[in-house]
Protein backbone atom coordinates (compact mmCIF):
# COMPACT_ATOMS: atom_id res chain seq x y z
CA UNK A 1 0.00 0.00 0.00
CA UNK A 2 1.35 3.41 -0.94
CA UNK A 3 1.70 6.16 1.72
CA UNK A 4 -1.23 8.54 2.17
CA UNK A 5 -2.28 11.39 4.42
CA UNK A 6 -5.27 11.05 6.73
CA UNK A 7 -7.58 13.96 7.55
CA UNK A 8 -10.76 14.19 9.59
CA UNK A 9 -13.14 16.94 8.45
CA UNK A 10 -15.16 18.92 11.00
CA UNK A 11 -18.37 18.95 8.95
CA UNK A 12 -19.80 18.02 5.56
CA UNK A 13 -19.01 21.39 3.98
CA UNK A 14 -15.34 21.25 4.95
CA UNK A 15 -15.11 17.65 3.71
CA UNK A 16 -16.53 18.65 0.33
CA UNK A 17 -14.14 21.59 0.08
CA UNK A 18 -11.16 19.45 1.03
CA UNK A 19 -11.94 16.82 -1.61
CA UNK A 20 -12.40 19.41 -4.33
CA UNK A 21 -9.10 21.06 -3.46
CA UNK A 22 -7.18 17.77 -3.38
CA UNK A 23 -7.28 16.10 -6.82
CA UNK A 24 -5.89 12.82 -5.44
CA UNK A 25 -8.14 12.64 -2.37
CA UNK A 26 -10.91 10.16 -1.52
CA UNK A 27 -13.62 9.94 1.12
CA UNK A 28 -13.24 7.24 3.78
CA UNK A 29 -16.25 5.89 5.69
CA UNK A 30 -16.28 2.18 6.56
CA UNK A 31 -13.41 1.49 4.19
CA UNK A 32 -14.46 -2.10 3.51
CA UNK A 33 -14.00 -1.67 -0.25
CA UNK A 34 -11.60 1.27 -0.51
CA UNK A 35 -8.94 -0.20 1.78
CA UNK A 36 -8.96 -3.47 -0.18
CA UNK A 37 -8.44 -1.55 -3.42
CA UNK A 38 -5.62 0.44 -1.82
CA UNK A 39 -3.88 -2.77 -0.79
CA UNK A 40 -4.08 -3.94 -4.40
CA UNK A 41 -2.92 -0.49 -5.60
CA UNK A 42 -6.04 -0.26 -7.75
CA UNK A 43 -6.88 2.89 -5.78
CA UNK A 44 -3.97 5.12 -4.82
CA UNK A 45 -5.35 8.21 -3.07
CA UNK A 46 -2.81 10.58 -1.58
CA UNK A 47 -5.28 11.90 0.99
CA UNK A 48 -8.09 10.13 2.83
CA UNK A 49 -10.82 12.38 4.24
CA UNK A 50 -12.68 10.62 7.05
CA UNK A 51 -16.43 11.28 6.76
CA UNK A 52 -17.70 8.45 8.96
CA UNK A 53 -18.91 10.78 11.73
CA UNK A 54 -20.14 13.61 9.52
CA UNK A 55 -23.42 12.11 8.35
CA UNK A 56 -26.27 10.58 10.33
CA UNK A 57 -26.06 7.00 11.59
CA UNK A 58 -29.81 6.90 12.29
CA UNK A 59 -32.97 5.85 10.47
CA UNK A 60 -35.59 8.58 10.85
CA UNK A 61 -39.28 8.97 10.04
CA UNK A 62 -40.18 11.40 7.25
CA UNK A 63 -43.32 13.56 7.34
CA UNK A 64 -44.90 11.61 4.46
CA UNK A 65 -44.48 8.28 6.25
CA UNK A 66 -41.29 7.24 4.49
CA UNK A 67 -37.90 6.76 6.10
CA UNK A 68 -34.57 8.55 5.82
CA UNK A 69 -31.50 6.35 6.18
CA UNK A 70 -28.40 8.26 7.21
CA UNK A 71 -25.35 7.63 5.05
CA UNK A 72 -23.40 6.41 8.09
CA UNK A 73 -25.97 3.78 9.14
CA UNK A 74 -24.10 0.46 9.28
CA UNK A 75 -25.44 -2.26 7.01
CA UNK A 76 -26.11 -4.53 9.98
CA UNK A 77 -28.22 -1.87 11.73
CA UNK A 78 -30.17 -1.21 8.54
CA UNK A 79 -31.03 -4.88 8.02
CA UNK A 80 -32.06 -5.34 11.66
CA UNK A 81 -34.25 -2.24 11.96
CA UNK A 82 -37.82 -3.36 12.67
CA UNK A 83 -39.33 -0.66 10.44
CA UNK A 84 -37.21 -1.77 7.50
CA UNK A 85 -38.05 -5.42 8.08
CA UNK A 86 -41.80 -4.77 8.27
CA UNK A 87 -42.26 -2.01 5.67
CA UNK A 88 -39.50 -2.81 3.17
CA UNK A 89 -38.54 -6.48 3.62
CA UNK A 90 -36.85 -6.55 0.22
CA UNK A 91 -34.22 -4.13 1.55
CA UNK A 92 -33.52 -6.03 4.76
CA UNK A 93 -33.13 -9.30 2.87
CA UNK A 94 -30.86 -7.72 0.28
CA UNK A 95 -28.52 -6.28 2.89
CA UNK A 96 -28.34 -9.58 4.79
CA UNK A 97 -27.35 -11.40 1.61
CA UNK A 98 -24.27 -9.21 1.16
CA UNK A 99 -20.77 -9.76 2.56
CA UNK A 100 -20.31 -11.21 6.07
CA UNK A 101 -21.63 -10.19 9.46
CA UNK A 102 -18.32 -8.58 10.37
CA UNK A 103 -18.23 -6.50 7.19
CA UNK A 104 -21.87 -5.48 7.55
CA UNK A 105 -21.06 -4.14 11.01
CA UNK A 106 -18.52 -1.77 9.49
CA UNK A 107 -19.86 -0.99 6.00
CA UNK A 108 -22.05 2.10 5.68
CA UNK A 109 -25.14 2.85 3.61
CA UNK A 110 -23.38 5.50 1.53
CA UNK A 111 -20.28 3.40 1.00
CA UNK A 112 -22.27 0.35 -0.03
CA UNK A 113 -23.77 2.29 -2.93
CA UNK A 114 -20.35 3.46 -4.11
CA UNK A 115 -18.43 0.19 -3.99
CA UNK A 116 -16.47 -0.59 -7.12
CA UNK A 117 -16.90 -3.59 -9.39
CA UNK A 118 -15.40 -6.92 -8.35
CA UNK A 119 -14.30 -7.72 -11.92
CA UNK A 120 -11.09 -9.74 -11.64
CA UNK A 121 -9.36 -7.63 -14.29
CA UNK A 122 -10.25 -4.37 -12.57
CA UNK A 123 -8.61 -5.67 -9.40
CA UNK A 124 -5.49 -6.95 -11.17
CA UNK A 125 -3.17 -4.06 -12.00
CA UNK A 126 -1.11 -6.24 -14.36
CA UNK A 127 -3.98 -6.51 -16.86
CA UNK A 128 -5.58 -3.88 -19.13
CA UNK A 129 -8.83 -2.41 -17.78
CA UNK A 130 -10.63 0.63 -19.14
CA UNK A 131 -12.32 1.25 -15.80
CA UNK A 132 -9.00 1.37 -13.97
CA UNK A 133 -6.93 2.91 -16.77
CA UNK A 134 -9.07 4.51 -19.52
CA UNK A 135 -8.03 3.54 -23.02
CA UNK A 136 -6.02 0.48 -22.01
CA UNK A 137 -8.61 -2.07 -23.17
CA UNK A 138 -10.98 -4.58 -21.57
CA UNK A 139 -9.32 -7.89 -20.70
CA UNK A 140 -12.65 -9.44 -19.77
CA UNK A 141 -13.88 -9.49 -23.36
CA UNK A 142 -11.53 -12.37 -24.12
CA UNK A 143 -11.07 -13.65 -20.59
CA UNK A 144 -13.04 -15.05 -17.66
CA UNK A 145 -16.64 -14.03 -18.25
CA UNK A 146 -18.85 -15.86 -15.75
CA UNK A 147 -19.57 -12.83 -13.56
CA UNK A 148 -19.94 -10.24 -16.31
CA UNK A 149 -22.82 -8.14 -17.65
CA UNK A 150 -25.48 -9.24 -20.13
CA UNK A 151 -27.39 -5.93 -20.27
CA UNK A 152 -26.25 -2.36 -20.94
CA UNK A 153 -22.58 -3.16 -21.47
CA UNK A 154 -20.29 -1.65 -24.09
CA UNK A 155 -17.10 -2.61 -25.94
CA UNK A 156 -15.25 -0.60 -23.30
CA UNK A 157 -16.53 -2.48 -20.23
CA UNK A 158 -18.64 -5.53 -19.33
CA UNK A 159 -18.27 -5.34 -15.55
CA UNK A 160 -21.21 -5.61 -13.15
CA UNK A 161 -22.15 -3.56 -10.11
CA UNK A 162 -21.75 -5.60 -6.90
CA UNK A 163 -24.20 -4.01 -4.44
CA UNK A 164 -27.21 -6.01 -3.24
CA UNK A 165 -28.57 -3.03 -1.31
CA UNK A 166 -28.61 -0.86 -4.42
CA UNK A 167 -30.76 -3.39 -6.30
CA UNK A 168 -33.40 -3.35 -3.57
CA UNK A 169 -33.31 0.46 -3.36
CA UNK A 170 -33.76 0.69 -7.14
CA UNK A 171 -36.93 -1.40 -6.88
CA UNK A 172 -38.20 0.80 -4.05
CA UNK A 173 -37.80 4.09 -5.95
CA UNK A 174 -35.40 5.35 -3.29
CA UNK A 175 -33.81 8.79 -3.60
CA UNK A 176 -30.18 9.45 -2.67
CA UNK A 177 -29.40 12.82 -1.08
CA UNK A 178 -25.97 14.31 -1.73
CA UNK A 179 -24.14 17.48 -0.69
CA UNK A 180 -21.65 19.23 -2.94
CA UNK A 181 -20.21 22.65 -3.66
CA UNK A 182 -23.58 23.79 -5.04
CA UNK A 183 -25.55 22.59 -2.04
CA UNK A 184 -27.81 19.57 -1.62
CA UNK A 185 -29.69 17.65 -4.29
CA UNK A 186 -31.66 14.43 -4.57
CA UNK A 187 -30.85 11.73 -7.13
CA UNK A 188 -33.22 8.83 -7.82
CA UNK A 189 -31.30 5.64 -7.07
CA UNK A 190 -32.05 4.43 -10.57
CA UNK A 191 -30.13 7.43 -11.94
CA UNK A 192 -27.18 7.39 -9.53
CA UNK A 193 -25.11 4.77 -11.34
CA UNK A 194 -24.07 4.95 -14.99
CA UNK A 195 -23.85 2.46 -17.81
CA UNK A 196 -20.26 2.24 -19.09
CA UNK A 197 -20.52 3.68 -22.61
CA UNK A 198 -17.13 5.09 -23.59
CA UNK A 199 -16.28 6.25 -20.05
CA UNK A 200 -16.52 3.21 -17.76
CA UNK A 201 -14.16 4.83 -15.26
CA UNK A 202 -17.15 6.94 -14.08
CA UNK A 203 -19.35 4.72 -11.95
CA UNK A 204 -21.89 7.38 -10.96
CA UNK A 205 -23.29 10.78 -11.89
CA UNK A 206 -21.80 12.37 -8.76
CA UNK A 207 -19.79 15.51 -9.32
CA UNK A 208 -16.34 15.89 -7.81
CA UNK A 209 -16.67 16.43 -4.08
CA UNK A 210 -20.31 15.38 -3.75
CA UNK A 211 -20.90 13.32 -0.63
CA UNK A 212 -23.85 11.00 -0.05
CA UNK A 213 -25.64 12.15 3.12
CA UNK A 214 -28.63 9.82 3.15
CA UNK A 215 -31.20 7.71 1.32
CA UNK A 216 -34.93 8.43 1.42
CA UNK A 217 -37.54 5.70 1.05
CA UNK A 218 -41.09 6.46 -0.13
CA UNK A 219 -44.04 5.82 2.19
CA UNK A 220 -44.73 2.11 2.68
CA UNK A 221 -47.65 0.52 0.86
CA UNK A 222 -49.12 -2.87 0.10
CA UNK A 223 -46.58 -3.01 -2.70
CA UNK A 224 -43.47 -2.44 -0.58
CA UNK A 225 -44.56 -4.70 2.25
CA UNK A 226 -45.08 -7.56 -0.24
CA UNK A 227 -41.52 -7.57 -1.53
CA UNK A 228 -38.73 -10.10 -1.81
CA UNK A 229 -35.06 -10.35 -2.69
CA UNK A 230 -33.39 -13.45 -4.08
CA UNK A 231 -29.70 -13.81 -4.81
CA UNK A 232 -28.30 -16.61 -6.94
CA UNK A 233 -24.59 -17.14 -6.35
CA UNK A 234 -21.88 -19.79 -6.45
CA UNK A 235 -21.66 -20.12 -2.66
CA UNK A 236 -24.28 -19.91 0.06
CA UNK A 237 -22.58 -16.89 1.63
CA UNK A 238 -19.93 -14.24 1.04
CA UNK A 239 -20.28 -14.32 -2.74
CA UNK A 240 -21.46 -11.75 -5.25
CA UNK A 241 -24.59 -12.32 -7.28
CA UNK A 242 -24.58 -14.12 -10.58
CA UNK A 243 -28.17 -12.89 -10.78
CA UNK A 244 -30.37 -11.26 -8.17
CA UNK A 245 -33.99 -10.13 -8.21
CA UNK A 246 -35.68 -7.49 -6.07
CA UNK A 247 -39.42 -7.50 -6.65
CA UNK A 248 -42.65 -6.14 -5.17
CA UNK A 249 -46.07 -7.22 -6.40
CA UNK A 250 -49.63 -5.96 -5.86
CA UNK A 251 -52.44 -8.11 -7.24
CA UNK A 252 -56.19 -7.48 -7.18
CA UNK A 253 -58.82 -9.90 -8.55
CA UNK A 254 -56.21 -11.93 -10.37
CA UNK A 255 -54.71 -8.92 -12.16
CA UNK A 256 -51.37 -7.23 -11.54
CA UNK A 257 -52.25 -3.81 -10.18
CA UNK A 258 -48.66 -2.68 -9.67
CA UNK A 259 -45.17 -4.17 -9.69
CA UNK A 260 -41.57 -3.11 -9.08
CA UNK A 261 -38.61 -5.15 -10.33
CA UNK A 262 -34.85 -4.63 -10.29
CA UNK A 263 -32.11 -7.04 -11.30
CA UNK A 264 -28.58 -7.37 -9.98
CA UNK A 265 -25.51 -9.13 -11.32
CA UNK A 266 -26.52 -8.44 -14.92
CA UNK A 267 -25.34 -4.89 -15.65
CA UNK A 268 -22.93 -2.09 -14.82
CA UNK A 269 -25.63 -0.65 -12.53
CA UNK A 270 -28.69 -1.95 -10.69
CA UNK A 271 -31.04 -2.77 -13.56
CA UNK A 272 -34.59 -1.47 -13.14
CA UNK A 273 -36.77 -3.80 -15.22
CA UNK A 274 -39.16 -1.19 -16.63
CA UNK A 275 -40.01 -3.25 -19.70
CA UNK A 276 -41.18 -6.17 -17.56
CA UNK A 277 -43.06 -3.83 -15.25
CA UNK A 278 -44.95 -2.22 -18.14
CA UNK A 279 -45.83 -5.62 -19.57
CA UNK A 280 -47.21 -6.83 -16.24
CA UNK A 281 -49.34 -3.90 -15.11
CA UNK A 282 -52.92 -4.77 -15.96
CA UNK A 283 -51.97 -8.28 -17.08
CA UNK A 284 -53.23 -11.54 -15.53
CA UNK A 285 -51.16 -12.62 -12.56
CA UNK A 286 -50.11 -15.94 -14.07
CA UNK A 287 -46.94 -17.88 -14.74
CA UNK A 288 -47.38 -17.22 -18.46
CA UNK A 289 -47.58 -13.46 -17.99
CA UNK A 290 -44.56 -13.51 -15.71
CA UNK A 291 -42.52 -15.49 -18.24
CA UNK A 292 -43.54 -13.23 -21.11
CA UNK A 293 -42.58 -10.13 -19.13
CA UNK A 294 -39.22 -11.61 -18.12
CA UNK A 295 -38.51 -12.59 -21.72
CA UNK A 296 -39.32 -9.07 -22.92
CA UNK A 297 -36.97 -7.54 -20.35
CA UNK A 298 -34.12 -9.83 -21.34
CA UNK A 299 -34.65 -9.61 -25.10
CA UNK A 300 -31.90 -6.93 -25.47
CA UNK A 301 -29.38 -9.08 -23.54
CA UNK A 302 -26.04 -9.49 -25.27
CA UNK A 303 -24.23 -12.17 -23.28
CA UNK A 304 -20.67 -13.29 -23.85
CA UNK A 305 -19.85 -16.98 -24.45
CA UNK A 306 -18.89 -17.47 -20.81
CA UNK A 307 -22.03 -15.98 -19.24
CA UNK A 308 -24.85 -16.87 -21.66
CA UNK A 309 -26.35 -18.99 -18.86
CA UNK A 310 -27.30 -15.75 -17.09
CA UNK A 311 -30.14 -15.07 -19.53
CA UNK A 312 -32.25 -18.14 -18.64
CA UNK A 313 -31.08 -17.87 -15.03
CA UNK A 314 -32.37 -14.29 -14.74
CA UNK A 315 -35.62 -15.17 -16.50
CA UNK A 316 -36.34 -18.21 -14.32
CA UNK A 317 -35.35 -16.45 -11.10
CA UNK A 318 -37.63 -13.51 -11.83
CA UNK A 319 -40.57 -15.77 -12.63
CA UNK A 320 -39.98 -17.81 -9.48
CA UNK A 321 -39.85 -14.73 -7.24
CA UNK A 322 -43.05 -13.31 -8.74
CA UNK A 323 -44.83 -16.64 -8.25
CA UNK A 324 -43.75 -16.71 -4.61
CA UNK A 325 -45.08 -13.19 -4.08
CA UNK A 326 -48.34 -14.18 -5.79
CA UNK A 327 -48.71 -17.18 -3.51
CA UNK A 328 -48.21 -14.97 -0.45
CA UNK A 329 -51.12 -12.82 -1.63
CA UNK A 330 -53.53 -15.74 -1.65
Amino acid sequence: MKPFRYERADDVSSAVTALVEEPAAAYLAGGTNLVDLMRLEVATPEVLIDVRRLTSDRIEELPDGGLRIGAAVPNSDLAADDRIRRRYPVLSRAVLSGASGQLRNLATTGGNLLQRTRCAYFQNVTTPCNKRQPGSGCSALEGYQRDLAILGSSPACVATHPSDMAVALAALDAVVTVRGTDGERGIPLTELHRLPGDTPERDTVLERGELITGVELPPPSQLTTASRYRKVRDRASYAFALVSVAAALDVADGTVRDVRIALGGVAHKPWRATTAESALRGAPATRESFRDAAAAELAPARPLPGNAFKVPLARNTLVSVLLELLEERR
